[in-house]
C-alpha cells in the first residue's frame, strides 16, 4: 500500500493540508515550506508525473522544494540583519 500511496495526488494534498494546519498551531517557516513542497508534489502527481517517478524521486522532489521554499520564505519574511529590539527602561516604571 505504501508503494502506491506516493502515486496518489490526494495523499500529498492531505499532507500539505496537515502541514498547513501545523503551521497555524506552531508558527515556523519550516512547516510552511514543507506545505509548499507537498503541494508541489501533489501537482506533479496530479498532472501525470506519477507514472514516471517512483517513491524515492517523489520524496526527493518534496525535500528539495521544501528546502527551497523555506529558504525563500526566510529571506522574504525574516527581520533584516542587525535589527534587534532593545529596551531602555522597564515597562512597569
Amino acid at each position: 500500500m505504501l508503494q502506491t500511496l506516493h502515486a496518489t495526488w490526494w495523499a500529498w494534498a492531505i499532507l500539505a493540508l496537515a502541514l498547513a494546519f501545523l503551521e497555524i498551531i506552531v508558527p515556523a517557516f519550516v512547516f510552511l515550506g514543507m506545505t509548499i513542497g507537498a503541494a508541489c508534489v501533489a501537482l506533479v502527481v496530479l498532472l501525470g508525473g506519477a507514472g514516471s517517478i517512483g517513491a524515492p524521486v517523489s520524496v526527493l522532489i518534496f525535500a528539495v522544494t521544501s528546502l527551497v521554499a523555506t529558504l525563500i520564505l526566510r529571506r522574504i519574511f525574516s527581520l533584516p540583519k542587525g535589527q534587534v529590539k532593545t529596551f531602555e527602561g522597564d515597562i512597569n516604571d
